[in-house]
């Protein structure tokens, strides 16, 4: 005999003991005390939030012997055959196998004529109700309307819009609601009690937050962890049943990309690889690690506080721009990451690439002197141009940094271009720009719909009547490469700048 799951052992067999819906059960308690319940209930929300469970109580305590009851004995014959489920006046259908009209025509619209056999109520119990047919709908709508004395109707579905308005309007409707990490992590942890095994507190936090909220996905992935642990369930055998990466490898990964170290990063997914990590799981490891980093940034309690001081300090190292900076991007990598051919390198040039976009714009040998980072050109005062034969050069630098601040706020894309990017040189009505990559200078260059965007800003920012060369910096004793300009004929007049960042960079 197959040994009965988890989520099935420890179903709540009363109202007191279902967890995370007070507002359900205050409501379902107080119709039933009152005498008020209605012929047709509809239960929506995420899978495993207990809306079967639900639907089951509410048909013990309508039918038990000692009510109906706001609490159902769980000893009188209806309450034990329901909780056994082999009532024959409580009939469950799942829509998603039986969706045609013929099944509700048999199973539910001539079974609703008869009265019950030895309970008080006839009770239907339509599981995954959306995925009934148009007809079946049809067919069900006059009996849930106007249905016998002695019937009721209790729908459960986790996709309410596809439910017809007809079908809504006639049932009385109760949202169930995801658990909080606490909650699941709670209700995981008197499991365990229960079954006498031992967990880590960290282990079950793990698990809630996999579990998004499902207290059925939660008790499921604790009995796989149980069914695999030598006596002890711990973060560590968490992570190798969920394909996650631990704590200090996802730690060491953000804190390479937050300092830029392309080898750091490339030898640290190789060693995440030889695990036989996934690059999609990869990805997802960084993520809630962002998330309880982010938590600990910004001093929000995190679920297991043992770890506190660990992520206050690598929150604080990693910095609050950069976390979220990273949460962005990885959020966009998660969901390209399942149609990329070749995933192991496209997560690894995204790691790279995301690192850039936080690279300092002076490289570590040079010493930081005229550049002021682009987030400070917002609190220097802003100069009317000098003449052009003797223009000041801090002042065209601060000019282009407020180009290249502007241009960032309006596009990923120019942002990660124009970082590091700064004025060297100026002579007449020539204004030299430099690039750290030739490519960049070249992207910029090769543009007419770029330059366009930049001159707007340039010229608004005290560059009026200048022109811009773009060059590649120079590099190891090597003299500089100007690129060859694209000639913008007028910048763009009564354009605003977020419209035209649209149509030069693309939606990003």
């Amino acid at each position: 005999m197959s040994q009965l799951a988890l989520y099935r052992k420890y179903r709540s067999q009363t109202f007191g003991d279902l967890v995370g819906q007070p507002h359900v059960v205050k409501t379902l308690q107080s119709a039933i005390q009152q005498g008020k319940f209605a012929h047709a209930y509809l239960f929506t929300g995420p899978r495993g939030t207990g809306k079967t469970s639900t639907a089951r109580l509410l048909a013990k305590a309508l039918n038990c012997e000692k009510g109906p009851s706001t609490e159902p004995c769980n000893e009188c014959e209806p309450c034990l055959s329901i909780t056994a489920g082999n009532c024959l006046d409580v009939l469950e259908m799942d829509a998603a196998s039986e969706s045609g009209v013929d099944d509700v025509r048999e199973a539910i619209v001539q079974a609703s004529e008869y009265k019950p056999a030895f309970c008080r109520f006839r009770v239907f119990i339509i599981d995954e109700v959306h995925d009934l047919s148009g007809k079946a709908f049809d067919a069900l709508l006059k009996t849930i309307e106007e249905p016998p004395e002695h019937v009721v109707f209790i729908l459960a579905t986790t996709e309410y819009n596809k439910v017809p308005p007809t079908v809504r309007s006639r049932c009385q409707r109760f949202e169930f609601h995801r658990g909080s990490v606490q909650q699941v992590a709670s209700r995981l942890q008197y499991v365990a009690e229960q079954e006498k095994i031992e967990c880590d507190p960290a282990a079950l936090a793990a698990i809630a937050r996999m579990a998004d909220g499902g207290y059925r996905d939660a008790l499921t992935l604790l009995e796989q962890a149980i069914l695999t642990c030598d006596g002890k369930v711990t973060l560590e055998l968490v992570y190798e049943q969920l394909g996650l990466i631990a704590d200090e490898s996802a730690d060491a990964l953000l804190k390479a990309m937050a300092e830029n170290d392309v080898p750091a990063i490339v030898q640290g997914l190789d060693e995440i690889y030889r695990t036989g990590r996934d690059p999609r799981s990869i990805i997802e490891s960084l993520l809630l690690r962002l998330a309880d980093l982010t938590r600990a940034a910004y001093g929000i309690e995190v679920g297991d506080s043992s770890h506190g001081d660990r992520l206050t300090a690598t929150a604080s190292q990693i910095g609050k721009d950069r976390l979220l900076l990273f949460r962005s991007e990885l959020s966009t990598a998660h969901r390209a990451v399942r149609d990329v051919s070749l995933p192991r390198i496209w997560v690894e040039s995204e790691l790279v690439r995301t690192s850039q976009l936080t690279a300092p714009s002076v490289p570590k040998s040079e010493p930081r002197k005229a550049d002021p980072p682009a987030r400070a050109v917002a609190e220097v005062k802003s100069e009317p141009p000098k003449a052009t034969g003797d223009q000041d050069f801090d002042h065209l630098a601060q000019a282009w940094h407020k180009v290249v601040g502007k241009l960032s706020e309006v596009s990923k894309v120019a942002s990660a271009r124009l970082n590091g990017s700064k004025v060297s040189a100026a002579s007449g009505k020539q204004v030299t720009v430099t690039f750290n990559r030739q490519s960049d200078a070249e992207w910029v260059s090769e543009s007419t719909k770029v330059q366009k965007a930049i001159y707007e800003v340039w010229n608004k920012s005290g560059g009026d009547g200048l022109q811009l060369l773009f060059e590649a910096e120079k590099k190891n004793g090597t003299r500089p490469q100007p690129v060859e300009t694209a000639t913008v004929e007028s910048p763009a007049q009564g354009e605003s700048l977020e419209k035209m960042g649209r149509e030069v960079f693309g939606q990003d």
